[in-house]
């Protein structure tokens, strides 16, 4: 099994060109299994990648979603310079852009744990570990994917970062979206993932200030490589 894990940010990038790098790093891997499994004399391991990122303004609608939870129309959409996108990832509708941290991790699980739900409350426990150090208490909500506060029957259950994989041949794609000096205000224009009783929120409105994109990130791959008894390749940012 192979642990290792090659980092790469990629800074500011448009939703459509950092899926259309996700699905070139996840058809490769998926076609290395193929042809491991038809040459076992001469298997090579399989690559893993972690990729982190912002988006400008854009919703995107996963594969079970409705689009009745998007409260714009197509005018308003352009009026509000919002891009929007249907995907093949699994959920409903979310937000992504500036002050939110996107993390892609492109793994087989064969390499860690063949185990979709287990992979899911992993991801879940790295922003739950990470929020820790910022003396937020987070966990999670029977029933819906992603990471709460509030969650365990407050008046006030807000989710501060959503999640959606898509897998194949136990190779994953798309991830999570982690709202830290996020404006909030684009969520009005959508039922996020698809839930209407329950509120979206971010770290800097829970902390009452702003906080540096980099430093969550930094915590984000402490706990991801214990998690996941990960070793992490950092590389320089990558020009996508």
């Amino acid at each position: 099994m192979n642990k290792s894990v090659r980092v790469e940010n990629l800074g500011r990038i448009d939703y459509q060109k950092a899926w259309d790098y996700q699905t070139e790093l996840f058809d490769k891997t998926v076609q290395l299994k193929i042809q491991n499994r038809n040459n076992p004399d001469n298997e090579q391991p399989t690559p893993n990648y972690f990729l982190f990122c912002e988006h400008p303004h854009v919703y995107t609608l996963g594969k079970s979603g409705s689009i009745d939870n998007l409260l714009l129309d197509e005018q308003g959409l352009k009026e509000k310079h919002i891009g929007f996108y249907k995907i093949n990832r699994g959920g409903d509708i979310t937000y992504h852009g500036d002050g939110q941290i996107v993390g892609y991790p492109i793994l087989d699980l064969d390499n860690f744990s063949p185990d979709i739900h287990k992979y899911m409350r992993s991801l879940e426990e790295v922003i739950i570990l990470t929020l820790a150090d910022y003396g937020i208490k987070a966990g999670r909500i029977d029933g819906f994917t992603g990471v709460w506060l509030d969650y365990d029957g407050g008046e006030n259950p807000r989710k501060i970062c959503a999640m959606g994989v898509k897998t194949s041949r136990w190779v994953t794609m798309h991830g999570f979206a982690f709202n830290i000096n996020t404006d909030l205000q684009f969520f009005d224009y959508i039922v996020p993932c698809g839930i209407s009783d329950k509120a979206v929120t971010s770290l800097d409105k829970e902390l009452g200030r702003n906080v540096p994109l980099e430093e969550v990130q930094e915590k984000i791959l402490k706990y991801f490589a214990q998690i996941f008894e990960a070793e992490l390749l950092i590389t320089e940012n990558q020009k996508v």
